[in-house]
């Protein structure tokens, strides 16, 4: 019997699939606006890089806290109500930059992120299994790839943004600089810090303004409900997370991508820190490796989801986190230019890799999927915890002189990669996954 063909995107939901996809671009531009700023604040502030990285903390936080209020939202209400919300707390968090910058308080900023990233934790458990559910179930992670496909697109922008409005425009006083001129002319330094964070709050304040414009759009846009896939649909969430704490599977996938963001996190916030202590760059030349890193994570996504006609998910997964492993080892033990080529090329090998964990672990759900994306979701706050954890080790680990604490560092990513491999690996040789 000729095996039927399965459309990975059906006529009718072209539209949804447009203006769902269009928000994977939005928050990707909030994740890469933001990954510069810890080593901004570090300058601005005169911070460590731990307390510095406790803008991570703050921005994927938001996602811990808000994941499983969120999904329990939508599962009462629909896709639709929760997009909504998640626009609404999104542009809330943007707009209380101005008072951050205003107070010139750094606690403020981390409220600020938190909220922004409470919006996003409602996108994000929102967006991905809408996505899954636009179409034949035979091509939900073909589909959920090619919409992530334009997340870095929103990435690159706000890499773009960080580099030419933000880290250009900073003033360009040393640490050191800003240290000595804090003790001898305190009112110059207060007034050069109360300008640099002006400067950051500004693309903060006209990007709550954009997402304010979607927030409307939204509002006024009629998109497909949700339809249960199996009768025990309607059972109570007590239920269904004990359905799916029972399920391997589902389990596995969540412990998986928490290690995948707290890698990603952390490659994408540190290549500046890497480029500026092993090669003596400035930020503005640094931030150009991130731009790279990301163009190829762009192409990779594209080129891998074309892939995914012709392998298994489980097993572009697994060369992928092998292939990892070996650039993190690069990064590690190789110095100069070729260590940061090494970290820049990671980037490749991470394209793949939130969606496909993502499909795995919901396929075959069906209503579970709702709550089991705010596990997925949850698992964000991989990038809550170990990029101040490698802040930490780069601040205080002291090593042989041929291996600096920041080289040291990658060793966190090295064994992310390492978990992803296992979990790839025992996914592959698993008859659960089947695609």
């Amino acid at each position: 019997m000729e095996k039927q063909k399965h459309t990975v995107i059906p006529r009718k939901m072209i539209f949804p699939f447009i203006l769902v996809t269009s928000l994977f671009a939005l928050w990707g531009f909030a994740n890469d606006i933001t990954n510069p700023m810890v080593a901004a604040f570090k300058n601005i502030l005169l911070i460590t890089n731990f307390e510095s990285s406790l803008v991570q903390f703050a921005f994927y936080g938001g996602y811990c806290f808000m994941a499983i209020p969120a999904a329990l939202f939508i599962k009462k209400f629909n896709y639709k109500k929760g997009l909504v919300v998640g626009l609404a707390l999104y542009s809330v968090g943007c707009f209380l930059f101005l008072p951050a910058g205003n107070a010139m308080a750094f606690w403020l900023f981390l409220v600020a992120y938190f909220i922004m990233t409470c919006g996003l934790a409602f996108l994000e458990t929102t967006s991905n299994p809408f996505i899954l559910s636009l179409g034949p179930k035979e091509t939900s992670t073909r589909r959920l790839n090619f919409a992530q496909a334009f997340n870095p697109i929103g990435s690159l922008t706000g890499m773009m943004i960080a580099r030419e409005f933000i880290l250009k425009r900073l003033n360009q006083a040393t640490e050191p600089e800003r240290a000595t001129l804090q003790l001898t002319d305190p009112e110059t330094f207060d007034a050069i810090q109360k300008a640099d964070l002006d400067v950051v709050s500004l693309p903060y304040l006209i990007l709550g303004m954009v997402v304010l414009v979607f927030f409307i759009v939204f509002l006024l846009s009629r998109l497909p409900q949700s339809q249960p896939d199996d009768a025990g649909s309607q059972s109570s969430s007590l239920a269904t997370f004990r359905r799916l704490l029972r399920n391997r599977r589902y389990v596995s996938s969540v412990i998986a991508q928490a290690f995948y963001v707290g890698v990603q996190i952390m490659v994408w916030t540190f290549i500046i820190q890497y480029a500026e202590t092993e090669l003596g760059m400035a930020k503005t030349t640094a931030q150009n490796y991130n731009m790279i890193a990301m163009a190829i994570f762009v192409s990779s996504r594209f080129i891998c989801t074309f892939l995914l006609k012709y392998f298994k998910p489980s097993l572009l997964l697994l060369v992928l986190a092998i292939g990892g492993i070996g650039f993190t080892l690069g990064t590690i033990f190789i110095k100069e230019m070729p260590g940061l080529y090494c970290l820049v090329a990671i980037s490749a090998c991470m394209s793949l890799m939130f969606p496909t964990i993502y499909g795995i672990a919901l396929k075959g759900l069906g209503d579970d999927a709702k709550l089991g994306s705010a596990g997925l979701i949850l698992a964000i706050g991989g990038g809550c915890l170990m990029p101040p954890l490698q802040g930490l080790l780069i601040d205080k680990a002291v090593w042989f002189e041929s291996l600096s604490s920041v080289r040291f560092s990658f060793v966190l990513p090295l064994i992310c990669f390492i978990v992803i491999s296992l979990y790839s690996y025992r996914t592959y040789r698993s008859a659960e996954n089947t695609d």
